[in-house]
Formats: structure tokens, C-alpha cells, sequence
């Protein structure tokens, strides 16, 4: 399903794909956040994603015209992951909400590894 607004002009329909890449270059932005997770993880390894396929990170839908979505994402060793998403989920909500002019109705972030960032 896609997004859709009215205005005196006409329609603006935003696909489901431009939503998700969004919403998934807004998440790796965040703090504590190495990259996003292939959502169709299997064997339980958490693959993770470089920043063009951000949006593979993502599963939304979209119910009456807002939008609810899972963030499946990789969070660097040592950090909080109750401050990180809770960062994730303010930054995120915020970005798509002034892209689209949609409500998000819920966001769920899904931690689907730890990963040891080298300082190099």
C-alpha cells in the first residue's frame, strides 16, 4: 500500500519503498547504531546492510494512510540499547513525519546484533 494526501491541487502518492529507504537512512544516523539488518534474517545471523540498501532494514505498512513500521537494526558494543532506541524511535518518527506530512502510528525497533566497531 502506498501513502496518499490530497490537496487542492491534486494527489501525492509516496510508494511503500521510498518510505522504508527514508526511514532507514534516518536510523543509521542515529548514535550507537552500526547498520541496519536484512529483515529476512536467517540461521540467526544478522546480516548487515550497507546505506544504499538501508530500506531492506525495514518492514512497514501503512493502515489508513499511517504508517507502522519495524526497524531491524545492528547496535555497536557497549552502548545502551534503551537509550539508542529510544533515540532511533524519537529521530525517526520525527524525519518521516516532516517528509511525508503522515502520522506514524508505531515504530518497533528489532535488535538483531551487537557488532565491535574497529577504531582504526
Amino acid at each position: 500500500m502506498k501513502g496518499k494526501m490530497s490537496t487542492q491541487m491534486g494527489n501525492i502518492v509516496i510508494d511503500r519503498d521510498v518510505l522504508a529507504k527514508y526511514a532507514g537512512t534516518a536510523t543509521m544516523e542515529c548514535i550507537g547504531i552500526v547498520g541496519m539488518s536484512s529483515v529476512t534474517v536467517q540461521d540467526g545471523v544478522a546480516k548487515l546492510l550497507k546505506v544504499e540498501n538501508a530500506g531492506r532494514g525495514v518492514s512497514l505498512s501503512i493502515v489508513n494512510n499511517k504508517i507502522r513500521m519495524d526497524l531491524h537494526v545492528i547496535v555497536a558494543y557497549g552502548v545502551s540499547i534503551r537509550a539508542v532506541a529510544h533515540n532511533v524511535l524519537e529521530n525517526v518518527k520525527y524525519k518521516v513525519e516532516e517528509f511525508t506530512g503522515m502520522e506514524v502510528e508505531s515504530i518497533n525497533v528489532i535488535v538483531e546484533g551487537v557488532r565491535i566497531i574497529d577504531e582504526d
